[in-house]
């Protein structure tokens, strides 16, 4: 089968469509042929081995995976004799957790990971797209408990987390105010923000407004001057946080009544669940920037490296 494969850390180049083995199913796996997968934040981080932590993780002078891409979106091929939730023939929807190799014609996935039928209203590529900022946006926002009526800024409102979490923000009934750029606006508003500050013209935190969450879906806020617009018990959620604003926010978290949401982010089958629901109930729906071909990942990784991308980047295989 065809993958795109790297063996050190750098730039998009190296990203190399290779033959590689295809693999085989185990008695509780099922043989998944990708039909789309997408080009996300963490795949750049994780090629570029920024920041240098990574390489401890995922090898300290090369990368001891060599096939990147955490989300996809095909067709069951064939299952395990020990499968029972999926059968041949599925249309089926996800995210690989921490193991990645979606960037591939075909992948072997557990039964029990973070699967779902793909909703039949939409292609592959929109399913593919939808895992990375959905279940990203889903984790944290299950982790503030937002209620009805809640004034909610979201920083980077326009990305694929962004985008994700002012839908789903807005499905809890919450009051929410987008952040993005000029060229931005209309999509986030569309989206269902009721709100959006264009911060190339104005910054958010000298409008006098507090809020009682605010959600960093970019890593692009400074956390101490942030705090004057977050209720005295507000939440802040910094889902792209570096070390240091990790450390900042288990500092606010300690000495004041505010919490401070960050960390790791779990994958379980219940959030592709709930996030096909949305799909269904036309309370969710992907934003797709680009679609590239497996055969130009090095410009796809190029494009999202630029930080400019509206929404996601999907691939199609």
């Amino acid at each position: 089968m065809k993958a795109a494969v790297y063996t050190q850390y750098g730039a998009p180049e190296v990203l190399q469509l290779r033959e590689v083995t295809k693999p085989e199913p185990r008695d509780n796996e099922i043989l998944l042929r990708i039909k789309a997968t997408a080009v996300n934040s963490g795949d750049v981080r994780l090629r570029r081995a920024d920041p240098f932590a990574v390489r401890f993780l995922f090898g300290l002078l090369k990368p001891k995976i060599n096939v990147l891409g955490s989300v996809f979106s095909g067709e069951v091929e064939s299952v395990g004799k020990l499968v029972k939730r999926f059968k041949v023939g599925d249309q089926v929807f996800g995210h690989t957790d921490m193991s990645f190799g979606a960037y591939a014609e075909y992948i072997c996935l557990s039964e029990d990971g973070t699967l779902a039928i793909k909703p039949p209203t939409i292609s592959h590529q929109e399913a593919a797209v939808i895992p990375f900022g959905g279940v990203a946006a889903l984790h944290f926002i299950k982790k503030a408990s937002i209620k009805e009526n809640q004034k909610v800024l979201i920083v980077g409102a326009s990305g694929a987390v962004g985008s994700a979490a002012v839908q789903l923000v807005k499905s809890y009934g919450a009051i929410v105010t987008g952040v993005c750029s000029t060229s931005n606006i209309e999509l986030v508003k569309s989206l269902g923000a009721d709100n959006v500050i264009d911060y190339t013209k104005e910054d958010f935190t000298q409008r006098g407004e507090v809020y009682d969450l605010i959600f960093d879906t970019v890593n692009s806020i400074s956390v101490a001057r942030s705090l004057r617009s977050l209720t005295k018990k507000g939440t802040m959620i910094l889902s792209a946080a570096g070390m240091l604003e990790m450390l900042q926010g288990l500092w606010v978290s300690v000495t004041s009544n505010r919490k401070v949401l960050t960390g790791v982010i779990s994958h379980k089958a219940a959030d592709a669940s709930t996030l096909k629901e949305l799909v269904a109930k036309g309370k969710f729906k992907p934003v797709i920037d680009k679609t590239f071909p497996l055969s130009q990942i090095r410009e796809a990784h190029a494009y999202v490296e630029k930080g400019h991308k509206r929404g996601n980047i999907a691939i199609s295989i």
